[in-house]
Formats: C-alpha cells, structure tokens, sequence
C-alpha cells in the first residue's frame, strides 16, 4: 500500500511524519505551490512560507518523495506567458535542490461549468490555452530546466511536448513506486515489477520487465489520466483554500462551514456536515 498525500499546504503534517516513520509506511507527496494572489488562491499562506515548507519536508524524508506541482497554469490579461515563466523561474530556483519532478498543468476553464462561473463572478479576466501558448511555454520550461535537471511532466494534458522533454505524468505512479519503495515484496509483486537478475542485467536491455507489468490503470478516472488504480478518501466541499479555478467545492460557504465544524471535533471520521 502506498499513500499519496496531495497538498498545497502540508505544514500541519510536519509533526505527524515521525509517526509514518515508525508505521514503515510508503508514500510521497504531490505539493501545489503556485504563484497567484488573493484575488485567484484566497487562503493560501504567503507563498515564500509554503516554500520554506517545502523544503523543510523534502529535508525530512527526501525530495525524491516531493512532487512539485504548478497545478494549473492559468493565463490572465495580467498573466501572460512570460509572467508565468517567471513565476515558475522563481520557485524552481529556490526548490532545484528538494525535488526531482515538476509537473504541470494547463487551465482548462471552459470545461468546468462551475468553475467557469467563478471565475466570472471573481472578474478574473481568464484566457483559455491554445496550442501556440502551450508549447511557448514548454519551451521556456525546458530552457529553466537546464538549471534544475527535473523530470517534467504534465497532468491529464492531451497535448505532446516530448520534443521539449515533457512527458505525460502519472500522479499515482507505479514507475515511482518502484523506485522509492522497491523492498516492499507484497507492492513490488502487486505491481508486476520482478527486479532484473543478474543475467537479464548483463543480456538484455529489458531489465525493467515492462511488457510483464499488468495493466493497472484507473479505469475511473479521465481519459488522459494515467494514473494506476486508486482509493481517493477525500472530499468535496471541504478545503478552505477557496482558490476560484476549484472543481472541488460547489459551495464556498459549505466547504467553509464543513471545515469549522470538523475544528470542532477533530477526531470525526469525515469533514461534511451531517
């Protein structure tokens, strides 16, 4: 078993670290740190602070299990390319060090009805991706990248970039699986990973077994998705972030209200309002 913890902001899970430790438990983290103002990502801590926790979990159990995420690059009439560039330039610099992946997506507003309203009911002056503005700033990610050496990949994205060494990434990733927990038999055998022998390490160049490796897709998710199959225990209508491109919470005043109450009684098993 593997815990995939999404976040874009983990610092209250800092002291709880210790004790995955002494459960010998597998997981990574997938951490959303943007760069937007109040008017876009509400509640949000400041952005250097979710950087410096950034770096302090990647200190603490390894930037290999530290997924960095720009989740979603959004263009506005204020935001252009070249701003987003930017943005994505300062924090990489500061992160080159406490990660080896970056992922990335492209906002994709139109086709949330829900979202869409948001935003417009925001006055956020949205601009919709096209194919010119999305390989401009492929390009300019592959240029930043030749500071930081990450593998790059990109969410649910339909578009190729592997000509700008962008891959199509799996969040829940069994190829990472592997990599960081690899001594997990049970996992490793779950996954249909056989480590290479040492004469398929010295004849073949198939020591990874890929074509041996079951079909392990989640076949509930969308179509571009590629993740592995999955149990997501988490809920809509609860974060208290209210950034307005969210697709998780239908109502801001009942992801408001759930969250209140859950402080109330830390120890309920769900976040909703009974």
């Amino acid at each position: 078993r593997v815990i995939v913890f999404w976040s874009k902001n983990p610092k209250p899970m800092l002291k709880h670290l210790d004790y995955l430790k002494e459960q010998n438990l597998n997981y990574y983290f997938q951490y959303t740190l943007n760069d937007y103002d109040k008017t876009i990502e509400k509640n949000v801590p400041p952005l250097q602070s979710r950087i410096e926790t950034f770096i302090e979990l990647s200190e603490k159990i390894g930037k290999e299990k530290v997924v960095w995420r720009f989740d979603p690059l959004l263009l506005t009439k204020e935001i252009g390319t070249e701003e987003l560039l930017r943005k994505i330039e300062n924090i990489g610099n500061q992160l080159k060090n406490h990660t080896q992946k970056f992922v990335f997506s492209f906002a994709d507003i139109s086709a949330y009805r829900k979202v869409q309203t948001n935003m417009d009911k925001a006055q956020i002056p949205y601009i919709e991706f096209d194919t010119p503005s999305m390989e401009t700033l492929a390009a300019g990610i592959q240029q930043l990248n030749k500071a930081w050496n990450f593998d790059v990949g990109t969410c649910s994205e339909k578009i190729d970039l592997e000509k700008f060494g962008i891959t199509h990434n799996k969040c829940v990733d069994d190829d990472l699986m592997i990599k960081l927990f690899a001594k997990d038999k049970i996992l490793m055998d779950f996954l249909g990973y056989k480590p290479p022998t040492l004469q398929t390490s010295l004849f073949s160049q198939n020591i990874d077994n890929e074509p041996d490796k079951p079909n392990l897709k989640d076949k509930g998710q969308r179509e571009l998705c590629g993740c592995i199959m999955s149990k997501d225990i988490g809920q809509y209508n609860t974060c208290p972030h209210l950034c307005e491109y969210c697709y998780a919470n239908t109502s801001k005043e009942t992801a408001m209200q759930n969250f209140k109450l859950h402080s109330q009684n830390m120890v309920s098993e769900t976040i909703l309002i009974e």
